[in-house]
């Protein structure tokens, strides 16, 4: 039993170890492209998951098309399940943010109010990616919307109020959510 409990505790400090250590490499780049890119994609992400349903939605309205309405409800709620899950996950554990537990090693170019498990931009950013992919299977919805999804979660790395794992976490939830639906829908 102690000689598990000592590999458990090892594998949690090499885990922790290679997030901070993976997390202050992305958040050391500060060439002013990147920075500047990073800020506007971080931005971009509640204007992007909540106004493509929502134009989806509307577009559907003013054309009669039951079906665009029908995937703007299933992207939506795709996005909405994953902010649910997603902050509901974040104040049960409690995570502190990078830059408040690790101040010498974490640079905060921006600042949150809400713990830092897992990555709320990052989960809406793929549940709207992957909702997309699943109802428009064209390469060209496919290469710019898991460009933008993993964009997010870079850059929320990058201005130091998200781990790798945050990250990783919230793409999978976020995903995760996407696919989920599909079977609540026809349920």
């Amino acid at each position: 039993l102690s000689l598990c409990m000592l590999f458990t505790l090892s594998i949690s400090l090499f885990a922790q170890n290679w997030d901070i250590n993976t997390l202050h490499k992305i958040n050391s780049w500060d060439g002013k492209f990147i920075r500047n890119y990073n800020k506007v994609i971080s931005k971009t992400e509640p204007y992007i998951a909540i106004g493509i349903p929502v134009a989806m939605a509307t577009a559907a309205w003013i054309k009669n098309d039951k079906k665009l309405l029908k995937d703007a409800i299933y992207i939506g709620s795709s996005v909405a399940g994953a902010f649910v899950v997603t902050y509901g996950m974040k104040y049960l554990i409690g995570r502190e943010r990078p830059y408040e537990k690790y101040p010498n090693r974490v640079h905060a170019y921006s600042q949150e109010n809400s713990p830092s498990f897992p990555s709320g931009h990052t989960s809406t950013a793929f549940a709207l990616a992957t909702s997309l992919c699943i109802k428009y299977p064209k390469w060209y919805v496919i290469a710019p919307s898991a460009l933008w999804a993993c964009s997010v979660g870079v850059s929320r790395m990058n201005e130091g109020v998200h781990y790798p794992s945050d990250v990783f976490t919230g793409a999978v939830v976020g995903a995760g959510c996407a696919v989920a639906n599909i079977y609540i829908n026809r349920w």
